[in-house]
C-alpha cells in the first residue's frame, strides 16, 4: 500500500475506532483523518508538493506522524531529525537532504529554511483534497539518516514500496490485526518506532500510545494504565528494567510480546526479563537500510536467545565470505540481505551506495552464522573485530562471558593500542548497583570461558557506557577515548 491513503482507509472503516494518543491528544480514526487534512492544508499552503522534503524536528508526540501522514498524502518526503541534536548537525541534515521546510515547535531562528509552527498548523484550514493521484511504490517516502559512527550522516532512501514490504512482513510475522496496540518508547527519528511502533499497528487496523521520552518509573504505569499488546525497545532499556527493586511486580498480562533491536542483547539478560515480568521478548536484527528489521526470532516455536532468529517473510538472507559465496552452515561470515525491504539507496552518495547494495544484495558489515536451525546469530561488527597479533578477536564473545557473572550490569569491549600486538581487547564494564567486585573478580571470572589471547588486557569499571541517539553503545567513541588518552598496553 502507499501510506498516503491510510488515514481514509481507517476513517472510512471504523471512524469512532482509537487511532493514535501521547500525553497531550486522544484521535479517533475519524478525527486522525481530519487532522492529516489540517496539515495538509498547512503545507500546502507553503508550498509542499510532490517529491519536496519536509523535515520535522519534533519530540515524541501525535503532530509527528501527522507530519508524515499528511507529507504522504501531497506526494512530499519526510526526513525526522533528532531533537536533540545541534544547531550545526540540524543544518547539516537540512542542507543534505536539500529540505524544502522545517516544521518544529517553535521558530528556528538559525535554521537555513522556513520553519512551519505547530500554532500555524492547528491555525490552518484543513485541505479538503483527497491523496494525490499518481502516487506509487517507487515515490521516497523517508529520508532516514544514521548516526554518522563512520563518517557523515547519510540519509537513507526510503520508498513506499519498502515501507509496504516491511509492515506487511511484520503484520504477518507478529499476527497484528485491530486488536492490537502499541506503547511507542522509542524515537521516531528512526526506522523502528515510525514502521514498527507506528506503521504497522495503524496499517492493521490497530492503535498506537506514544508514551515520550522512556523512564523506568513511568514505563510500566504506562503498560498497566493503557493496556498495550506489544512494545519495542533497545537492550540499554531492557537492563534498566532488570534493575528495578525486587518488589515491583507490575501487572503485564495485556502483553503479547515485546521485541529487542538495534544491537545485541545477551542470552541472559533476556532470560532475565522474560522470568521477571512473564512477557516473551523476541530479539531481532535489520538496519535502516533494510527499513527496519530482516530477521527475528518467531512468536511460535523454537525462540533462541542469542540469536536474532529467522529470515522474515519476504526477505532473503545469507551468511557470505569474502568473494560474496554463501558460507557452510555455522561458519562465520558478512551478512547480506536482499529484498524488497533493502532501501533506495543513500541519497547523493552514488559511490557509496555501490559499495553497500551489490547485485542486488544489501551488504550490512555485520558478521553472523547460522546454525543448524536456521536461526542467525550475530557475531560482531567488521568494524568492530580486533585484530590482536593477527588473531581475530570478537567482543561480542567477550561481552557474553563477562555476562554470565550476576553482577554485570552492562560491558562494552573495544580494541585499545598495544605496542607489541597492534590492539587488544579492553573491556568497559558497568556493576549492578550494590554489588562488590573487583576487576580481578572479573578477571578470572571471564578467564573460565575464554582463551588466553582473548581476555581482555584491561578492564575499566565505570558508572556509565555512553549510547549514541538510537540507543547503541557508542564504540567508536569508547575507542577514540582509549587512543587519545591513555598510553599503549604494553604487557
Amino acid at each position: 500500500m502507499h501510506f498516503s491513503t491510510l488515514p481514509d482507509a481507517r476513517a472510512e472503516r471504523a471512524p469512532a475506532a482509537p487511532a493514535i494518543r501521547d500525553d497531550a491528544v486522544e484521535l479517533t480514526n475519524a478525527g486522525l483523518l481530519a487532522a492529516v487534512r489540517q496539515v495538509a492544508g498547512a503545507l500546502t499552503d507553503r508550498g509542499i508538493g510532490r517529491g519536496d522534503v519536509v523535515a520535522v524536528l519534533l519530540p515524541n508526540r501525535v503532530d509527528l506522524i501527522l507530519v508524515l501522514l499528511a507529507a504522504w498524502r501531497i506526494g512530499a518526503v519526510v526526513t525526522p531529525i533528532n531533537p536533540v541534536l545541534g544547531s550545526a548537525e540540524v543544518s547539516y541534515q537540512l542542507t543534505d537532504a536539500s529540505a524544502k521546510l522545517i516544521v518544529a515547535e517553535t521558530e528556528l531562528d538559525d535554521a537555513d529554511v522556513p520553519t512551519l509552527t505547530l500554532g500555524a498548523i492547528h491555525a490552518a484550514a484543513p485541505s479538503a483534497a483527497s491523496v494525490m493521484d499518481g502516487l506509487g511504490a517507487d515515490d521516497l517516502a523517508l529520508l532516514i539518516y544514521t548516526s554518522g559512527t563512520t563518517g557523515s550522516p547519510k540519509g537513507v532512501m526510503l520508498t513506499h514500496g519498502n515501507l509496504d514490504a516491511m509492515t506487511s512482513s511484520f503484520i504477518e510475522w507478529f499476527e497484528l490485526d485491530e486488536r492490537d496496540h502499541s506503547l511507542l518508547v522509542l524515537p521516531l527519528f528512526h526506522a523502528n518506532g515510525i514502521v514498527l511502533g507506528t506503521l504497522s499497528p495503524l496499517r492493521a487496523g490497530g492503535q498506537v500510545t506514544i508514551a515520550g521520552r522512556f523512564t523506568k518509573d513511568r514505563f510500566f504505569a504506562d503498560v498497566e494504565r493503557f493496556r498495550p499488546t506489544f512494545f519495542s525497545a533497545v537492550p540499554a532499556i531492557y537492563a534498566i528494567l532488570n534493575t528495578l527493586a525486587d518488589d515491583v511486580h507490575p501487572d503485564t498480562s495485556s502483553l503479547r510480546f515485546a521485541v529487542c533491536g538495534a544491537a545485541p542483547m545477551p542470552a541472559e539478560a533476556i532470560r532475565r526479563f522474560e522470568d521477571r515480568f512473564s512477557v516473551a521478548l523476541v530479539e531481532g536484527y535489520g538496519l535502516s537500510e533494510t527499513t527496519t528489521a530482516s530477521t527475528i526470532n518467531p512468536l511460535r516455536g523454537l525462540r533462541k536467545p542469542g540469536t536474532v532468529g529467522l529470515p522474515l517473510p519476504g526477505q532473503r538472507v545469507e551468511v557470505v565470505d569474502e568473494a560474496g559465496d554463501p558460507v557452510p552452515v555455522g561458519e562465520r561470515g558478512e551478512v547480506v540481505i536482499a529484498g524488497p525491504v533493502v532501501m533506495a539507496g543513500y541519497l547523493g552518495r552514488p559511490d557509496d551506495t555501490a559499495r553497500t547494495v551489490v547485485d542486488g544484495w544489501l551488504h550490512t558489515g555485520d558478521i553472523g552464522r547460522f546454525d543448524e536451525d536456521g536461526y542467525l546469530q550475530i557475531v560482531d561488527r567488521i568494524k568492530d573485530m580486533i585484530i590482536r597479533g593477527g588473531e581475530n578477536v570478537y567482543p561480542k564473545e567477550i561481552e557474553n562471558a563477562f555476562y554470565s557473572h550476576p553482577d554485570v550490569h552492562e560491558v562494552a569491549v573495544v580494541g585499545g593500542p598495544h605496542d607489541v600486538f597492534g590492539e587488544v581487547p579492553v573491556a568497559f564494564v558497568v556493576i549492578r548497583d550494590g554489588a562488590d567486585v573487583s576487576t580481578s573478580d572479573l578477571s578470572h571470572h571471564v578467564a573460565q570461558f575464554l582463551a588466553a589471547f582473548k581476555r581482555p588486557a584491561r578492564i575499566i569499571l565505570v558508572a556509565e557506557i555512553p549510547k549514541n541517539p538510537v540507543g547503541k553503545i557508542d564504540k567508536p567513541g569508547l575507542r577514540r577515548s582509549l587512543y587519545e588518552r591513555t598510553a599503549p598496553v604494553t604487557r
